[in-house]
């Protein structure tokens, strides 16, 4: 029985009452080298050879997790190209990272662009442009007309490491109609677990268009390059107490300089290196830093790291892995602020302890290995993290062996790419 599209229209409509404030986004997720018209579907930049696999992910984090599908996807299908769009600014200098560690061969099939927005036409044309043989969304990009415009061209959508958090599920709810509609044009739901893969069902997927597959993050690559930059970065700082706080957000940074005024207590000479999510945001943060009296260094500007410096600004792209690297702990951010925090598999991967606030909603089901091990421990207040960063730096051999537990609970939960492969062999015959 066909659906009825009222709610699509109705959700289109919304979207074109609101596009003032939309254009005002755009224009602040821009970057130089792209042209703003991608966002309407046009002027989409070179496109990689046809057949075309078309992916789409959000932001930074999920480039990063979709990375070795990415690989696996040139590695098995060399008849194919493949087409990454982003929706940030962030997720597209991250993109631009990955393609250019690829060979040179395959940076020939391998594209980005911006997504366009939802609009009707908008959609129309990307499709028109991009003439995708499949389309795959990463976790829980649902886009009604991007999604409609696949199934009016016959274009098979799976979603790749489908994810439906609670909130996200809740607000979906209240879009029943809507999402109903908008699911009924997805072809296979690769989710990562069977909660989530319930939520899909209930909210209209059929059921035998979902299977579990396990998360896609637990595929992390070996962090080999970020090890070995990580080396040259610490004979320059010399050997004192580093730890390190990445992908943090706004309201976040000054609990975490609230932290590190109390290690420096027991540890004077602790550096903290901290990391925002956002590019957009360095500025204040470094203004944050030395407005609390902090001697800042800036990675940006190629400030030297010395042993009067305090906090070190890690104000670039592309380097989080390397920066983890060169701390004994990480903290992951967006976590002691109610936002649902971030990968915390990253610096798992490359044998460090996690540290992580109470917000971890959006990564509980890969957060449970690492808490079994004692590999991630939480923290609720800026007291309590100052404490347990006391706990690692003071017992630095238990601290490397909580490390190594989570490294080998990360590599005991692979197999989701080869599952997902799998799934995917029957549209790219």
């Amino acid at each position: 029985m066909a659906l009825p599209a009222w709610p699509r229209l109705v959700y289109s409509a919304a979207l074109y009452a609101l596009s003032p404030l939309i254009a005002w986004r755009i224009w602040r997720e821009q970057v130089l080298t792209y042209s703003r018209l991608q966002r309407l579907g046009l002027r989409l930049g070179e496109l990689p050879p046809a057949p075309r696999i078309w992916l789409h992910c959000a932001s930074v984090g999920e480039v990063r997790a979709a990375r070795p599908l990415i690989e696996a996807l040139l590695a098995s299908s060399p008849q194919h190209s493949l087409l990454l769009t982003t929706m940030t600014a962030t997720g597209a200098h991250q993109a631009q990272v990955l393609i250019g560690e690829q060979t040179t061969a395959d940076q020939a099939r391998l594209a980005h662009c911006f997504l366009p927005l939802d609009f009707p036409d908008a959609s129309k044309r990307f499709i028109a442009r991009a003439k995708p043989v499949l389309a795959l969304l990463f976790e829980t990009e649902l886009w009604p007309n991007l999604l409609h415009a696949c199934r009016q061209q016959g274009i098979p959508v799976a979603v790749v490491n489908g994810r439906l958090s609670p909130r996200a599920f809740a607000r979906y709810q209240r879009l029943r109609p809507l999402m109903a509609s908008t699911l009924a044009d997805i072809t296979w739901v690769a989710a990562k677990s069977m909660e989530d893969a319930e939520r899909f069902k209930e909210l209209g997927c059929q059921a035998g268009s979902v299977s579990v597959v396990g998360s896609l993050k637990f595929e992390q690559p070996l962090p080999n390059k970020a090890l070995e930059e990580s080396e040259h970065l610490l004979k320059r700082w010399g050997e004192r107490p580093i730890w390190v706080a990445g992908s943090t957000r706004e309201g976040e940074e000054s609990l975490l300089l609230e932290a590190h005024s109390l290690l420096c207590k027991c540890f004077p000479d602790a550096l903290l290196v901290l990391v925002p999510r956002h590019p957009q945001r360095f500025d204040e943060v470094a203004n944050l830093c030395t407005s609390d009296g902090w001697v800042l260094g800036r990675r940006s500007q190629q400030q030297a790291v010395t042993p009067q410096t305090q906090v070190y600004l890690g104000d670039t792209l592309g380097e989080l892995a390397t920066l983890y690297a060169a701390g004994s702990v990480a903290y992951v951010g967006g976590s002691l602020v109610p936002l649902g925090g971030h990968n915390v598999l990253e610096p798992a991967a490359l044998g460090k302890p996690v540290l992580c606030g109470p917000s971890l909603e959006n990564f509980s089901d890969v957060a449970e290995p690492l808490l079994a091990v004692g590999a991630l421990t939480l923290v609720d207040s800026p007291s309590a993290l100052a404490d347990a960063l006391a706990g690692c730096f003071s017992e630095p051999a238990r601290t490397r062996q909580q490390g190594e537990a989570g490294r080998k609970a990360l590599n005991a939960h692979r197999g989701a790419l080869a599952r997902t492969l799998k799934g995917l062999k029957q549209w790219l015959a």
